[in-house]
């Protein structure tokens, strides 16, 4: 994984605080490996039910295949700093 510097002041301009840009953008990155979690949980909960003597090479390469999938998507912290970025997240002041 290449480490990509990112400028911290183009962040702070979008809330005018860095600390509160990377609160909003670490609760986004929890939300997306949650639900990158479950979806994987769903797909692999197919191949629970069977038994040992049901598995077979074909089963493994399934399950592997998917497991592989998974593993070659973004991090969640990279996809939620590039939806801040985007201006694709919702974000407000409780305060005000």
């Amino acid at each position: 994984m290449a480490i990509n510097t990112i400028d911290v002041d183009e962040l702070a301009a979008k809330t005018g605080n860095i600390y509160e840009s990377v609160a909003i953008i670490s609760k986004r990155a929890r939300q997306v490996a949650s639900n990158t979690k479950s979806e994987l949980d769903d797909k692999l909960s197919y191949f629970e039910g069977f038994g040992p003597d049901m598995e077979d090479a074909r089963m493994q390469e399934e399950q592997a295949k998917i497991s592989v999938e998974y593993e070659l998507q973004p991090e969640p912290t990279v996809t939620a700093i590039q939806e801040f970025k985007d201006d694709e997240l919702y974000h407000r002041n409780s305060n005000e």
